[in-house]
């Protein structure tokens, strides 16, 4: 038997001081500083230094089928074509088509109780995304704004908020930093503006689709000359800001001061994924979502506290989850593309010791229903869907909640957006009913102040 790398034992050892020193202590095993084990997790954690919270949103854009994927109903009307398989959770069963993902279950607190109200994409996923509905003037900030503010650091080289290849046609407001400013707006990457190329396959991945643009000058200007260009603007921007004390003025030089930063910064060699080795990109898969979980694992790694990466459509279908017509086939070459990047992104931070401390988020804005219809397509269905949470600050191995035999229905459990968002916080230890002042001047809290954290599945 060979030996662990250095990083996957320190690992389990900072697991062990979290998860078992209490309970030693409960059961009377003393916690004395001369035993030789106390001594190695000193050395351990002396080595090695705290890690701090992050989050990776994997959103599937459309809404998935939970009856094709984490909440099978086989041998019924509604069940469809998909077999189970076993996971590695004795009882747990998930879609034949996620077998890599089936062997990590014991990190999955899959939830299949979700009851939502929005049955419309735009809605939906800016409720999903917010926690709150489209109501009046308020411009709620997105959960990756909100997490921004609270664990990200705006001295920091990288942005504190990435997101990878969204699509934000349908529901823009989904992907604003809303009244928390442009200090908080994402950085936006392989943003497909309605383009779906790259998706399914290593023939139409583009290398440079995950690069940031405008991260170089233009032909035929120098280094030099640029930085002349930011100086001068850095000039007039102080002279303005100096006789304009507006906080959109302030906010807006920000943010160029941070795009500066981020061009001068070596960190920007972050997003240049040819630094991995083949066989990892290949494990990922060579498609723009497997690179894209490649991308957050590099950014949660040098800090970044909330990566969103896209799964939309393959070919020409925008919103790839979204399967009115054909469902099986289109679930299950998702789901080829889902499985070996999801699976590997976990393996990967588990390896670098970053399991424990980055939570992962799979989310649809609803899921489809039960019934199939008559193209053979399951339509939009909020009443009863799945989520899935993993990582850092979850309890895995579980199955929460429980819908009918013939899925129509919750029975078990129901967790509603704000419920769900309010366990996101937990996880990341951040407070939900924090508070921000919004643009009408009332503070908002994080979350709506009824949501009830999922205690059950918070480790």
């Amino acid at each position: 038997m060979g030996i662990e790398p250095r990083h996957r034992r320190n690992s389990k050892l900072r697991r062990w001081t979290r998860r078992q020193a209490m309970q030693l202590a409960a059961a009377g095993v003393g916690l004395s500083a001369s035993a030789p084990w106390f001594q190695q997790l000193a050395l351990a954690a002396a080595d090695e230094p705290p890690r701090h919270r992050a989050c990776i949103l994997l959103w599937m854009s459309g809404g998935p089928s939970q009856i094709d994927t984490f909440d099978l109903k086989p041998n019924t009307t509604n069940g469809g074509l998909f077999k189970g398989t076993a996971t590695s959770v004795p009882g747990i069963h998930i879609s034949e088509h996620l077998p890599k993902l089936a062997q990590q279950a014991e990190h999955l607190a899959i939830i299949r109780s979700m009851q939502t109200k929005e049955g419309d994409h735009s809605r939906a996923t800016q409720m999903v995304h917010t926690g709150y509905p489209l109501q009046g003037p308020i411009q709620y900030p997105t959960l990756g704004s909100l997490v921004a503010k609270e664990l990200g650091n705006l001295q920091a080289e990288l942005p504190n908020f990435v997101s990878v290849a969204p699509y934000r046609a349908l529901s823009p407001a989904a992907y604003s930093s809303g009244f928390l400013g442009p200090r908080f707006a994402p950085l936006l990457v392989g943003d497909t503006n309605g383009v779906v190329a790259g998706q399914d396959g290593d023939d139409s991945y583009d290398e440079n689709s995950l690069r940031v643009k405008n991260m170089r000058p233009p032909p035929g200007l120098t280094l030099a000359s640029a930085e002349n260009r930011l100086s001068l603007l850095r000039s007039f921007d102080q002279e303005y800001g100096s006789a304009h004390a507006d906080p959109v003025v302030s906010s807006h030089i920000s943010a160029y001061q941070r795009a500066a930063r981020l061009m001068n910064s070596a960190a920007s060699n972050v997003f240049n994924l040819s630094d991995e080795p083949a066989p990892l990109r290949d494990a990922y898969g060579r498609n723009r979502f497997g690179q894209g979980c490649l991308l957050a694992r590099r950014l949660v790694e040098q800090g970044v506290p909330f990566v969103e990466v896209t799964l939309g459509g393959l070919d020409e279908q925008l919103l790839g989850w979204d399967t009115h017509a054909e469902n099986f086939e289109g679930v299950r070459r998702l789901s080829e593309v889902l499985d070996p990047a999801w699976s590997t992104l976990m393996t990967d931070l588990n390896d670098r010791g970053l399991l424990d401390s980055t939570l992962i988020i799979w989310l649809g804005e609803f899921g489809r229903t039960p019934k199939i219809n008559d193209n053979g397509g399951r339509d939009h269905f909020p009443q009863a869907w799945s989520a899935v949470l993993a990582g850092g600050g979850i309890a895995g191995g579980q199955v929460v909640g429980r819908t009918s035999e013939d899925g129509m229905t919750v029975e078990d459990r129901p967790v509603s957006t704000p419920d769900l968002l309010a366990t996101i916080c937990r996880a990341l230890e951040i407070d939900p009913m924090g508070q921000n002042d919004s643009n009408v001047g009332r503070p908002i809290r994080i979350v709506d102040p009824e949501a009830k954290p999922v205690e059950e599945v918070l480790g």
